[in-house]
Formats: structure tokens, C-alpha cells, sequence
């Protein structure tokens, strides 16, 4: 087994595509299919079942797929305590991140002082939510990523907290909150409320204050982006919880403050380990804003 076959049979099962997947590695197809089926061979079992669009795992790819990703950060470290060696001088980061963040940490610009500082080192960026970016960090697909610490996260990651930010209440400019100075939790319970899948921070934060204050919410829309959000609630067609710093995307809708205790959306970064294996990762880690481990 070699690890080129892993990273193949890694790519071609997060894409459920085999074109898309010999895209991403610059490779041909033909040489994708070729090496998966050598991996099969050698390990017995099937591992897609193939279809004429996509594909799908197999119980045994199911089983494969988190050890591969192990196995290839793992040989990802190896090569990065080598490379410690002359300094930071290659190597490969796979950063993780919600949409949403606080002025207090300006990930976009950390990114761009890291690839000044090292560019040598092949930065990788993924944006979901919380829950997957924990899952995928906890699997060695993500050397670290910045999440909301909302419950207790699994079991080997390490989470630092970074910032926070206060929760307002998002409604249109018409709704009759919207000239308000102050809003209780508690008037917002007959309220339809459009929010972000369930696995976003944000989510999570929002269902667990609404829980504790007794309120049983119905929520009207489901999204996977900030504008699409906001512009649902321009529209009257819901209210919304959401941090301070949405209120820097343009949008025609109204921010009203909650009256304390306000609830507060903080943002972490997860990593396997403290400090974590690999030196890029120590790098960037020097570089956000300082917190304190949880």
C-alpha cells in the first residue's frame, strides 16, 4: 500500500466523483481508477460502488477512509519535522473555518502574513460548519480550524479560545422590533426565525440559548450563507440572531441589541494536540489573536 494510493482514494472519496477527484490531483482518470482498483486488490474489498454520476463508500471504504486520512497527516508531520530541520521552508497547512468571524480575528489577513512569512508552505482552506470542521480536524484532514466551542468537542482535540462577539437580533426595517432600542429574549418566541444549518456554531448557540430560556422556536428557513440571510430577513421573511460582526455585509435590514445578558458568539481554534505536530500549524497558531485553552 502506498500512500499516493491513499491520498487518490482520500480525494475520490470526498469528491463522490472520479473526474472531479483526478482534477483536483492533476492527474488523469484513467490513472485515478487504475490506482484505486491496485488498492482494492491489495486490500481485498471493494471500496466505492460505482455509478454512472457518482460514487458511494462501501462499509469497508466507510472503515478506510478516516485511518487514510490519519496515515496521510501523519506522513504530512514526518515530512514538516524534516523540513523543521533547514526551517519552514515547505510543507502543506489545511486551515478550517466558519463564514462568520470577529474583527478580533481576521483570518483572511493572518492567512496573507503567513504566505508572505512562508511560501514555500501550500496553504489549503476549507469553509463549513463547526460540526464538520471538528469532525474533520479530529480525522487529520484539517491541520486546525476555527470554530464555535459550543458543547464538549471530541475526544483529542484541543480548543483554544480566540473572541468573542455579542448576538443582536436581525429583523427588517418594517418589523415592529425594528425601532426598538432593547429586545428580551423571551419576545422573540412567536417570531419565525430564518437561520444556518444545524452543524454551524451559530446554530448550535442560538438552539441552546432559546432552549434555556424556555422558548420553543420554529425556524421558517434554513441557509448556508450570511447574505442569502440577511436578505431573507430584509424581506420580512424571518428574524435572526446573529454576532455584531454580520452588521458589516451590506444589507436593508435592522439590528436591535438584546438586553443583558447577552448571549455571546465566541470562536476558537481546534488542533489535534497542544501544541500540534506540525510546525505550519505552530506558526499560524503564533500568529491569531491570544486566548486561553479550554
Amino acid at each position: 500500500m502506498e500512500l499516493r494510493q491513499l491520498e487518490h482514494f482520500v480525494a475520490a472519496a470526498e469528491e463522490r466523483h472520479f473526474t472531479r477527484a483526478a482534477q483536483r490531483l492533476h492527474i488523469v482518470q484513467s490513472g485515478l481508477s487504475a490506482s484505486i482498483r491496485a488498492l482494492e486488490r491489495e486490500l481485498g474489498a471493494p471500496l466505492f460502488v460505482r455509478s454512472t454520476r457518482r460514487v458511494e463508500l462501501t462499509q469497508a471504504g466507510l472503515a478506510l477512509l478516516p485511518e487514510a486520512r490519519r496515515t496521510l497527516a501523519a506522513a504530512t508531520a514526518a515530512a514538516d519535522a524534516v523540513a523543521a530541520v533547514q526551517g519552514l521552508v515547505r510543507g502543506t497547512l489545511a486551515v478550517g473555518t466558519m463564514q462568520i468571524l470577529p474583527p478580533a480575528v481576521d483570518l483572511l489577513a493572518i492567512l496573507g502574513r503567513f504566505h508572505a512569512q512562508h511560501p514555500g508552505v501550500e496553504l489549503r482552506l476549507r469553509q463549513a460548519g463547526t460540526g464538520t470542521l471538528l469532525g474533520e480536524v479530529a480525522a487529520g484532514a484539517l491541520d486546525l480550524a476555527l470554530v464555535a466551542p459550543v458543547g464538549r468537542p471530541p475526544a483529542g482535540l484541543v480548543m483554544r479560545r480566540l473572541a468573542g462577539d455579542p448576538l443582536l437580533v436581525a429583523c427588517a426595517p418594517e418589523h415592529p422590533l425594528a425601532g426598538r432600542e432593547e429586545v428580551e429574549l423571551a419576545e422573540l418566541a412567536a417570531e419565525p426565525f430564518v437561520d444556518f444549518q444545524p452543524d454551524w456554531g451559530l446554530r448550535m448557540l442560538v438552539d441552546r440559548q432559546l432552549t434555556a430560556a424556555g422558548l420553543d422556536r420554529h425556524t421558517a428557513l434554513e441557509v448556508n450563507d450570511v447574505p442569502t440571510l440577511l436578505e431573507l430577513v430584509a424581506h420580512g421573511l424571518g428574524v435572526a440572531l446573529v454576532p455584531e460582526a454580520v452588521t458589516r455585509h451590506p444589507a436593508q435590514v435592522r439590528y436591535v441589541r438584546l438586553r443583558p445578558p447577552v448571549p455571546e458568539f465566541e470562536v476558537a481554534v481546534a488542533t489535534v494536540g497542544d501544541p500540534p505536530a506540525s510546525q505550519a500549524a505552530r506558526a499560524l497558531l503564533a500568529m491569531l489573536p491570544a486566548g486561553r485553552q479550554g
